[in-house]
C-alpha cells in the first residue's frame, strides 16, 4: 500500500505528467487525461494496453471509451485519492 500524496507532491506530479489533471471524483482526488485517436478501433487497443498494464500491477482505473477517446483516471480506494502509485500508472500510460 502506498500513502496518500500531498497536494504539493501532486502538483509537482503533474508537473512532469503531460495533459493530465487533478479531477474530484465524488469527493475523491484523481489523476485524468483524456487520450485522442482517429477512430473508435485505436481508442479500444490503447484501452486495452491500459487493461493489460493495470493486471499487470493489480491496480485499476476508470476508463470510459468513446468514438476516438478514452478518459483514464488512476485514484487508490485504499487511501481514498492519489499515491505514488497512480502516478507511476499514469506515466507508463505515456509510455503506450
Amino acid at each position: 500500500m502506498s500513502d496518500k500524496l500531498s497536494d504539493d507532491a501532486i502538483q509537482a506530479a503533474l508537473s512532469t505528467l503531460p495533459q493530465w489533471q487533478q479531477q474530484m471524483l465524488q469527493g475523491v482526488a484523481a489523476l485524468q487525461k483524456d487520450f485522442r485517436f482517429n477512430d473508435f478501433a485505436s481508442a479500444m487497443a490503447f484501452a486495452q494496453q491500459v487493461a493489460k498494464l493495470a493486471d499487470e500491477h493489480d491496480h485499476h482505473p476508470q476508463l470510459t471509451i468513446t468514438y476516438g477517446h478514452v478518459e483514464v483516471l488512476w485514484w487508490s480506494h485504499d487511501v481514498n485519492g492519489i499515491s505514488q502509485r497512480d502516478v507511476r500508472l499514469a506515466e507508463l500510460c505515456e509510455g503506450l
